[in-house]
Parts: structure tokens; C-alpha cells; sequence
């Protein structure tokens, strides 16, 4: 039996996000002792590998990298960047799973944002999840107990971003593939990147600041047992880039973006076996609020596509 459009991007979306993981992972580990910049440089250049790989060996080849929208590929590949210039600077402050929990405000945002941009319709239901949802961000932030922190601030404007650039892959999905808008996003990241070593990777600008060290960093040769780590992250990019982009393309943002709290448990995972963090009782609330919100999402949606087609 043919596989719905609706399914194949939730199980993009789903696959995509817990490959995603390892790069969040990668990218705190590695963030003691390299530049962003660098890092993302280094990652870029292994998810072009992979995506190189790909358009080489499927029946499209190099045409499938052809667009007719290069103004709003140049849109989206800044609101891009700037997502993970901003997530990971606060990333590498914060413990592993509060980044993640903070920058869950992104699929509420892409369901807000859908409602605005693309004319989607949300049900009072489904509204209601949304604010239980933020009720659960606000509770993660922990407003007067000290986690409200430049870092957490840099998290909340990175998931405002990264729900933006969602938004545009959904609005491009009708003239460009996915591999389209992966590519332009990696060659984005290279060009930026190097440009940014030029400026500041011999380190003049470094500071000991807990925020600004990961940004303005000087340049090191990675020593061998780091190389892993680097590869893990470019093809956790590349081929969880390019799913997540999938599934925003050719399905409804309001109805993918709960499958993304699928990272949540993830990062708990990792966090744990990493760096041996734990949340508390109070992250465990907020936790709750924000995955309970998408699960409520996700049933609502299931109930209302069975009503909709049964009339």
C-alpha cells in the first residue's frame, strides 16, 4: 500500500531530527577547544562531501542543484546561519538538554508562523498545546533562578530563526528539492565560515568571556581523535539536513513540527552519556509540558485528518 505524503514527511522529520542529535553532541564536545567557525567550516565541508556523493550517483545529477529562486536561497541561508551562530554559542555554555528544551520554542513558533505566512488553519486544540507548550519553555527558563542568561537569550533567538528558515524551505517547496536547499545552506556555511576565519581565526579578537570564547577562538590543526567527531558531525548535517528539509517541504509545517520533540529524549540520552548531566525536577517539568503539548498535537492531528476523510 502507497505510503501518505503527510506519513513520509513525519518519518523524515522524526529520522531527521534524532540524526540531528549527533551533531548537537559533536558540536558541545568540540566546543571547548575550537571556533565555531571553524567547527562549522570543517562540518560544511563533509555534508558537501555527502551531498556531492548523492547528486553524482542518483539519475538527476548536477541539474538538480539548479534553482530559480537564488534571492531567496541568499534569505535563507543567512536566517540559517545566523540560527547556528546563535544556538551553538549559547550551546556551548549551557547544559546539553536546557539548550534543547529552550530551543523547543521553534515548532510553536513554526505552527504561529504558519498560521501567519502560509494561511495554514489551527484548531482550538491545537492552540491550546501551543501555550501549554510555552508554558513549558517559560518553566525550563526558570525566570529569577538564574538560567536566564545571554545564553539562553542567543537559544531563544536561534529557535525564532530556525523556525523562519522552515517556514521558507515549506514556501520554495514547490520549485526546489531538497537537495537544492541543502546545498545552497552548506555552500552558505563554507563561504561565510572561511570568511570569518580571514577575519578573526588568528585568534586577535579571542576572549575568555564563557559566551564570546567558542565565536572568536584562533584556528588549531584538530589532532587525530578529534577527526571522527568533525566527520560525525558533517553527515549528521548532511543527511539529517536534508530530511528535515524534506519534510517541510512537502507537508504541512503545522503537523511536522511536533515529530522535532523527538530530540528532546535525545538530548537527555546524550547529555548523560557524554558529559553527565541530568535535568532536575524542574527541567523534568517543563520537559513534560513541551512533549506533552507536541504528543497532544500529533493526536489531535490523527483525529481530525480520520474525521476529514470519513466525511
Amino acid at each position: 500500500m502507497a505510503r501518505s505524503p503527510a506519513l513520509t514527511g513525519i518519518l523524515f522529520a522524526i529520522g531527521g531530527t534524532l540524526i540531528f542529535s549527533v551533531n548537537d553532541v559533536s558540536i558541545k564536545f568540540l566546543s571547548g577547544g575550537y571556533a565555531l567557525h571553524q567547527v562549522i567550516l570543517i562540518r560544511a565541508i563533509v555534508a558537501m562531501a555527502f551531498i556531492f556523493a548523492v547528486i553524482h550517483w542518483s539519475e538527476r545529477g548536477w541539474s538538480q542543484i539548479a534553482t530559480q529562486r537564488p534571492v531567496t536561497h541568499l534569505l535563507r541561508v543567512g536566517i540559517v546561519m545566523l540560527s547556528n551562530v546563535t544556538y551553538f554559542t549559547g550551546l556551548a555554555v549551557l547544559d546539553l538538554a536546557d539548550a534543547v528544551a529552550v530551543a523547543y520554542v521553534s515548532p510553536i513558533v513554526i505552527t504561529l508562523l504558519s498560521i501567519l505566512f502560509l494561511g495554514e488553519s489551527v484548531g482550538p486544540r491545537r492552540w491550546a498545546a501551543v501555550i501549554i507548550g510555552m508554558l513549558g519553555v517559560i518553566v525550563m527558563l526558570r525566570p529569577g533562578a538564574g538560567v536566564i542568561q545571554p545564553a539562553a537569550i542567543l537559544v531563544l533567538i536561534s529557535a525564532v530563526l530556525y523556525a523562519s528558515g522552515n517556514l521558507l524551505a515549506r514556501h520554495m517547496g514547490g520549485t526546489e528539492s531538497a537537495m537544492t536547499l541543502s546545498f545552497y545552506v552548506q555552500l552558505g556555511f563554507v563561504l561565510v565560515s572561511l570568511g570569518m576565519g580571514l577575519w578573526v581565526g588568528d585568534g586577535h579578537h579571542a576572549t575568555a568571556d564563557g559566551i564570546w570564547a567558542f565565536l572568536f577562538r584562533p584556528w588549531i590543526w584538530p589532532p587525530v581523535a578529534d577527526w571522527p567527531i568533525f566527520l560525525a558531525t558533517g553527515l549528521s548535517v548532511g543527511i539529517g539536513g536534508m530530511m528535515v528539509t524534506q519534510a517541510y517541504r512537502t507537508t504541512e509545517a503545522g503537523l511536522i513540527a511536533p515529530f522535532e520533540y523527538v530530540g528532546m529524549p535525545m538530548a537527555i540520552l546524550w547529555g548523560l552519556l557524554v558529559f553527565g548531566t541530568f535535568p532536575d525536577a524542574v527541567s523534568w517539568v517543563g520537559i513534560a509540558l513541551i512533549c506533552g503539548s507536541g504528543l497532544y498535537v500529533i493526536w489531535r492531528e490523527t483525529v481530525r485528518r480520520r474525521e476529514s476523510d470519513a466525511a
